[in-house]
């Protein structure tokens, strides 16, 4: 059997990033040279992508939850802090951690409800327990938790 050759692409997202644009034109595109970190966060309402841009240069900081923009500082004289907001429907607290690590390298970590994102998602799937199912064509996401079950359509 004959080997396929592939060949891989890599870059970082900080290089070059294009999104559809928060205007919903499909036309219109975003190009981001500041973007910093992403993150996706299962919630019991769905889930969120979590975009951070930071100017290193400049101090500017923006987050933007499922490609709306939420927050935005320009000219920060601090590189390093936290910037903290709210996610879903149930306005759960999210916090970026802006740490620098050496000379004008930084690291950028998440926090949900004041845990590390990984420790959330650990919680989470001990509480939680979750389904997709396609029903009539259309996929559900089915959330079994404490509070009780959610069920969202188009996952």
């Amino acid at each position: 059997m004959e080997k396929k050759k592939t060949t891989a692409f890599k870059w970082t997202v900080a290089e070059l990033y294009w999104e559809a644009s928060p205007s919903g034109d499909p036309h219109e595109v975003r190009m981001s040279g500041d973007l910093a970190g992403l993150w996706e966060v299962a919630l019991s309402d769905g889930v969120h992508r979590i975009e951070f841009e930071h100017g290193t240069t400049t101090g500017k900081r923006v987050i933007f939850v499922d490609g709306k923009e939420i927050l935005r500082r320009d000219w920060m004289f601090k590189l390093v802090g936290k910037e903290t907001f709210s996610v879903g429907k149930s306005d759960t607290k999210a916090t970026i951690n802006i740490d620098a690590v050496s000379g004008f390298a930084y690291e950028y970590t998440l926090e949900i409800n004041g845990k590390s994102l990984k420790k959330y998602m650990e919680n989470r799937s001990k509480v939680t327990s979750t389904w997709v199912l396609n029903l009539d064509g259309t996929d559900c996401r089915v959330v079994l938790g404490e509070a009780g079950f959610v069920v969202q359509r188009s996952v």
